[in-house]
């Protein structure tokens, strides 16, 4: 016997549910999948960014001229007294993230430094292009890369 105050879904109802909701959770599960196995790639952009940064500071805060003589030992930049020594450091390859010491940084990054003479068009006229450095620093990791380019001018004459 069937009353009208009765109350309830059917069976039927139930399992149409079921498969929406299947279908519903199956679709965020697949993005949220797919985020977790690409989250690490701004990880390594930012530490790339970073390595870059650091290296163009430590070039541009070296004094413009120096000795001429370029001492070094691997990855070893203590003995480098001029941004003229930076010059072609890791090659084109580039080499092992390192301190100014030597110590070993992240495992898996490279970095290539290339210093240019000349203001490459950027400065027209207002600097000689004896006293202009283009630097181009190069992070490598696995396929990833990073450039990063700066200038540096002998603005104290020295």
């Amino acid at each position: 016997m069937w009353n009208k105050s009765q109350r309830g879904v059917t069976l039927i109802e139930l399992i149409v549910a079921m498969v929406i909701i299947g279908v519903g959770l199956a679709g965020v599960i697949g993005v949220l999948t797919r985020t977790a196995v690409t989250s690490t790639d701004p990880m390594i952009t930012k530490q790339m960014t970073a390595i870059a940064d650091g290296m163009m500071e430590e070039i541009q805060l070296k004094p413009f001229t120096g000795d001429g003589a370029r001492a070094a030992n691997g990855c070893d930049r203590s003995n480098y007294d001029e941004v003229d020594d930076y010059a072609d450091y890791g090659g084109s390859s580039g080499i092992q993230v390192c301190s100014m010491d030597g110590t070993v940084g992240p495992a898996g990054y490279k970095v290539g430094v290339q210093i240019v003479s000349g203001s490459g068009g950027i400065v027209t006229g207002a600097i000689p292009n004896g006293d202009t450095r283009e630097i181009t620093i190069t992070v490598r990791n696995g396929a990833n890369s990073y450039q990063l380019v700066g200038w540096r001018t002998n603005f104290g004459g020295g």
